[in-house]
């Protein structure tokens, strides 16, 4: 296990989130009560190995858990795992999930663990961690959307995680902002992912550039092209998220992910188009705001969605 930290603090009930993503497992363990985060610890995914039949990343999994259990001399009331896919709707497993972590389908946690665990997907997994103990503390309606690869999102309405009937509800990164632009990973074409995802940025600026860090130095530079492609993705952005208000009425708007943590490129410009196209009933404005919890979200999440 390649990373570890911890605290001196031994609550009565802690509980365990997991966040497998494709190439780290991410634990931390927290003090249910107050929501503390207690420890952390990492493990490399090996997605694709298996160990005696066994997926080597599950296995990972629970070492990871032991290893909390251990360092507390305890069995942690819950177990919360954030996964990539669609999860069933009783939080047992991931139930679609193809082309990368085989073995995760189907695999029931709380069978596997022999413990109460529960399973989310990961982007609503970062949501519920933000309304726990981040950005969007106590709030109960509110939409994430997190910025990186591709565009993952999730919903909260009323205190209630939209999941829809098959667990692909919050896929916000396939909302069609553009018609005639290429089509998303799952076939829709003009996605707002498209028009802000890392993953197709060099298929927008031709090859010029292949992270969006390196489209945001062009910009700072005065780089005319760089400065036209990232306005289109505010401009995308802006207009998927004055949708969503429309279509949920939240009370805030959370960002996340890897491309969002360039804030200062973002929060203006995004204002700026915002004030122009987002209804604003008697002069409400939905805050957008700056997810706050970075990587753990996950593990937040996971852990509150399963106590």
């Amino acid at each position: 296990m390649s990373e570890s930290s911890s605290f001196s603090i031994h609550p009565s009930s802690f509980g365990i989130g997991i966040d497998l993503g494709g190439t780290r497992i991410k634990s931390a363990r927290f003090d249910l009560a107050t929501g503390q985060l207690l420890a952390t610890a990492m493990t490399p995914t090996r997605d694709g190995e298996r160990v005696d039949g066994v997926p080597a990343f599950a296995l990972g999994v629970r070492e990871l858990v032991q290893r909390h259990e251990a360092e507390m001399g305890a069995k942690a009331s819950v177990v919360g795992v954030s996964a990539p896919g669609l999860a069933d709707r009783d939080g047992s497993c991931i139930r679609f999930m193809p082309g990368k972590l085989d073995g995760l389908e189907n695999l029931v946690w709380r069978d596997f663990l022999q413990c109460n665990a529960k399973c989310l997907n990961d982007a609503h997994a970062a949501l519920m961690g933000e309304i726990w103990q981040g950005a969007a503390k106590d709030k109960r309606d509110v939409v994430m959307l997190t910025l990186g690869t591709g565009v993952g999102g999730a919903v909260v309405c009323d205190g209630r995680l939209i999941q829809g009937h098959i667990g692909r509800a919050g896929h916000l990164g396939h909302l069609s902002v553009a018609m005639d632009d290429p089509p998303s990973i799952i076939g829709m074409p003009g996605a707002i992912e498209y028009q802000i995802g890392n993953g197709y940025l060099a298929q927008r600026t031709n090859g010029r550039f292949q992270m969006t860090s390196d489209l945001l130095s062009a910009v700072g530079a005065g780089d005319a092209f760089a400065k036209q492609v990232w306005d289109r993705s505010i401009q995308s952005l802006a207009t998927t998220i004055a949708g969503l208000i429309n279509a949920f009425d939240p009370e805030v708007v959370v960002l996340g992910g890897g491309i969002a943590n360039a804030w200062e490129s973002i929060d203006a410009p995004l204002k700026s188009w915002l004030g122009k196209i987002e209804w604003r009933p008697g002069g409400h404005r939905v805050p957008v705001i700056h997810a706050t919890l970075g990587e753990w979200a996950g593990c937040y999440g996971a852990v509150h969605f399963a106590k």
